[in-house]
This record gives C-alpha cells, structure tokens and sequence, in this order.
C-alpha cells in the first residue's frame, strides 16, 4: 500500500471523529453548561424570519388582493398570537424537559408512532427548507443571466448547479449545530433587516410616479398610493380573495408547527427560562411584520418598474430591481438563515429514528434530499398553502404533547403511561392524530373553513379525541414513576474575568455600526429629496449600496470574533 493511500483514511478518520463530536444532545436533555444566551435567541428567531420568502409571501399578500387596514393591523394581531405561543406552549415545556419534541414524543406516545411522526416532520421540513434554497438560488441566478424559473422542472441546467452550490452553504452550517447556527445569523439578521426596509424606501416614490418620484409627503398620502398601487383590496381578477381575519390567521399559523407544534423545542431547550420565548418577537415583527409589509411596497414597485406582473417576478428579480447586488446577496443570505435552521430540526427529527446514525450524517442525508427538492422551482410558487398544510399536518401531535404534559396531572391521569406500560405505539395519539387531520381536511376541501381558520378548532379536536382515547386505553391506571433522566454533567465553566476590549474591537463594531447606519440613512436622503433627480439618485444607490454591505460583513465578523474570544 502506498504512502499516499495510507494516509487518506487516517485523514477520512479524523474528518469523521471531528464530526462525531458536534454533540448536540439528540437523545438526552441538555446540560446546564450549553445552555445559550438571549443574543443567540434574537439572533436565531431573526436571522430565520428575515428570510427570502418574505418576498415571496410579501408579494403574495399584494396578488391575493389585502387591503392596507388587512396588512398593518391583521399582520400586527397575528403575529403577536404567534409570539405568546411560543412564549406560553412552545417554551415552558422546552425547558422543563430539556428535550427535543422528536424524543420527548417518545415517552408520550411510544418508539412506533414517534417513528411515523419523525419521518413525516423530516420530509415536510426537506420541503421547507428547499423552498428557501430555491429562493436562494433565484437571486444567485441573475447575475450568470440564467431565466427566470417559475415551471415544475428547471429550463436552464446552470440553475441546478447553483441550487447545489447553495444547498452546499446551507448543509454545512446545519451540520455546525446550534450554537454556529445562532452565530451566523446574528451578523447577517440587523443588515438583512435594514435591506428590507431601505428597498421599500427607497421605491416609495416610484410608486407615485416613475418619471416624477417623490408624491409621498405625509401618512394620508402614503396611506393612499398604498391603497391604489400596492394592497389595492382585490386581486388581479378584480376579487377580494382575503381579508383582515385571513391575514391575521396566516401570520399566527405561519409557524404553527414551530410554535403550538412544538418543533422549536429543539432550539428552545437551550433557553435558561421560559420567557425566552418572547426572543421570538425579533422574527415576528422585525420578520413577518415589517419584512412582509417592505416586501408588498418592493414587489408591487418592481412591477411597475420592468412592467410586468408581480405574479411573473421571483423574490431574485424583486429584489435586483429594489437593491442591485445587495438585494442578490440579500435574498441568498435570507434563504441560508431560514434553511439551516430548518434543516437543523429535520436532521434531529430522522436523527430520533436512526440511532446508529450520527446526527452529521443524518443532517447530511436530510441536505441531500432538500437540495434535490430545491432543484424544482415550483416549490415557492405554492408555499403560503403548504405552510398552511404542513402545520395542520403537525399541530395536532403538539396539542397531544400539551394535554399529556400540562393537564394529565391536573385531571388525574399518569403521565407517560405508554412508557410505563411499555407499549410500542400509543392508539390515542394516532387515532386522534389522524382523526383531527381527517376533520381538517374535510372542512377545507368542503369550503366549510378556511385552510387559514382551522388551527384553533383542530387543535381542541385532538386534544378532546386524546384525554377520551386515553381514559379507555389506560392512563387512568396508577403506575410506577419512571427513572429520571438526567442531563450528562458538562465541565464547569471557568469564572469570567473583566478585561478591556482590544482596540481592533472598538475600530470593526465602530465600522460595522457605520455602515449599517449608511445602508438606511441613504435610502431616507434619497426619499426625502424629492422629485428631482430621483430617478438618477435611485439608480447610483441600487449600484453602489454593494460597498457599506461589504464594509459591514467585513468589520462586523471580524467584531463578532472578537467579541466571542475577548468575552469569553
């Protein structure tokens, strides 16, 4: 045997074993020492609710005919729904337990449903998080002049490579774990937040007028092309297909299998307290509030500008013609902050089947097969429905997880009777489960409810069908306690000592600080000057914003390095 070949598998060793050791507690509930700071929350919950499909979902609200009353008090309603259930269901239970809901599940309804419920959370989490690698993969497209893709199959086989190399990005930082997870998004979320609001600002005055700019002096004026030119209260076919009540419902279950759900049980386990929960609020309302309504005024101004309609504009061209370069870079980052994430909980959930299976390579597997997905660009052409869908698909085992942890003791019933019993699968939760769903599905397709309406009244459903199931089958027997599971014990961490930051600190956040400050001062000035000159003032900004972008990604990684090392 060669030399040369010896040594590739002693390499291949150590990438594995390296590997090996990005433990992120798949089976076992965390232990005190990982537990993660608030600015890891913030910067999680924003990084992946400022995300590429905003465009996308933006735009949508615009072609489905909402009116500006629908948009800024329906979204402000549901999203603060979506923030108190991950602060009141989702969280308490997360840090209780410790646990994922992949293994949590497990004590609750036994090894054979947890199989079925990991699987289909997987694969409706691949489906997600390849929607956001193809959103990814439209901006990446406009610069190597690769067409729009709007069908079922790709027309350009440039498109498919691109689709990989950003799934590349996306698998590896969810291979990373959490806590690198939280790190990237925390240097990308404030830019990424301060595009969408500088695109919107900057096309305001395109909206009242593409030859003239400016026409927007006060709120009654904004209020008004906002009512003609953006959320004109009907859709293309001249019908109001939505309204302030389907507005408000699509933010609170945007999310539902996040929150009332419970998968973000895998990020919130790593909270020190419950109120933790409110860290969500940076996704909501910096995310799905703002982000939306920013996305609406670039997607219908962006219409206007090439003349086409908006339903022919993916998020990349909406975002080119608002941002130039930095919107191309803009949309691949809020697809990377959205997907890895997403991809992170679909590996622990297929993780939870396949113990002889590291969570990497599961994580890489489950990359694979969204990468696949994401190679098909109608994926995001229906993502509002499916994100209604997929949620009702999984709400229903999150309502048996509250029932069974926060009213099974109340009501006199054992909890995790299924694990003392020993059963293999637990018939309440899948009868239940399939029941609610099946009602779900009838009211919808019947045109009894509305896909957006159904969480509340599914959701009791299943909780009702779960303690009456469960009454029958056994929970009512008084059975012996089960042996505790505790946390493996995590070296102490060493006490902190207070020291000055380094010069190279201050100078990089200083910078970063500024050039944040110049990507929203700039569209402002170029807002408030008026009708001339408009047109040219807006073409320089979209060509040369590129520069404070590469200064802030610059100097703030650099700071964010420095802040860990001198921090710690």
């Amino acid at each position: 045997m060669s030399q040369s070949a010896a040594v590739m598998p002693e390499q291949e060793s150590r990438v594995v074993e390296a590997l090996d050791k990005l433990y992120e507690f798949e089976r076992e509930p965390v232990s005190d020492d990982k537990l993660q700071p608030g600015r890891h929350f913030a910067g999680l919950f924003s990084g992946e609710h400022v995300a590429g499909t905003e465009f996308v979902i933006g735009a949508m609200f615009v072609k489905w005919g909402a009116s500006p009353m629908d948009i800024f008090v329906g979204l402000l309603l549901g999203n603060l729904l979506a923030v108190l259930s991950w602060t009141f269901v989702c969280a308490p239970i997360a840090v209780r337990t410790r646990l994922t809901l992949y293994w949590y599940l497990r004590q609750i309804a036994g090894p054979a449903t947890t199989t079925i419920y990991n699987i289909l959370n997987a694969v409706l989490f691949c489906i997600l998080a390849g929607c956001m690698i193809t959103v990814s993969a439209s901006a990446v497209r406009i610069p190597f002049g690769i067409p729009e893709q709007t069908g079922i199959i790709p027309t350009d086989i440039r498109f498919v490579f691109v689709v990989v190399a950003v799934g590349a990005v996306v698998v590896t930082l969810a291979i990373l774990g959490f806590k690198r997870l939280s790190q990237f998004s925390e240097v990308c979320s404030p830019w990424m937040f301060l595009m969408f609001m500088a695109g919107a600002i900057a096309m305001l005055p395109t909206l009242a007028g593409t030859t003239s700019g400016g026409g927007i002096h006060s709120l009654h004026d904004f209020w008004v092309i906002a009512s003609q030119k953006v959320w004109t209260g009907v859709n293309p076919e001249g019908i109001k297909a939505i309204g302030f009540w389907h507005v408000a419902a699509f933010a609170w279950i945007c999310n539902l299998a996040m929150h009332a759900g419970l998968s973000d049980m895998a990020v919130l386990r790593y909270a020190p307290r419950w109120y933790y929960g409110f860290y969500s609020g940076f996704g909501m309302f910096l995310g799905h509030y703002l982000a939306w309504i920013c996305a609406g005024i670039m997607g219908a101004a962006a219409a206007i500008i090439v003349q086409k309609s908006l339903l022919n504009l993916d998020a990349g061209a909406v975002a080119w013609q608002a941002l130039g370069l930095s919107g191309i870079i803009c949309v691949i980052l809020a697809g990377w902050t959205t997907s890895n994430p997403t991809l992170y909980r679909a590996g622990l959930a297929l993780q939870a089947v396949t113990p002889w299976w590291p969570r990497w390579l599961v994580t890489l597997f489950v990359g694979a097969l969204t990468t696949l997905i994401a190679c098909s660009p109608f994926v995001f052409n229906y993502l509002l429905n499916f994100v209604g869908i997929y949620g009702l698909l999984l709400m229903p085992v999150g309502a048996i997880v509250v029932v069974e942890h926060w009213i099974f003791p109340k009501i006199g019933f054992t909890q995790y009777w299924v694990t003392k019993k020993k059963l293999m699968v637990s018939w309440p939760a899948l009868a239940s489960w399939g029941i609610g769903m099946a009602v779900a599905f009838y009211l919808n397709w019947s045109g009894t409810l509305h896909l957006f309406f159904l969480f509340v009244p599914i959701w009791l459903l299943t909780a009702i069908l779960y303690i009456a199931f469960s009454s029958v089958a056994g929970a009512r027997e008084k059975l012996p306690e089960l042996p505790q599971q505790k946390p493996r014990s995590g070296a102490p961490a060493p006490p902190k000592q207070t020291k000055p930051y380094s010069g190279l600190f201050w100078m990089t956040g200083i910078a970063a600080a500024a050039s944040l400050a110049i990507c929203i001062l700039w569209p402002i000035w170029i807002f408030l000057a008026g009708a001339d000159g408009y047109v040219e003032r807006f073409a320089s900004f979209k060509i040369h914003i590129i520069w404070p972008t590469l200064l802030y990604f610059i100097a703030g990684t650099v700071w964010y390095i420095r802040y860990e090392k001198e921090s710690a």
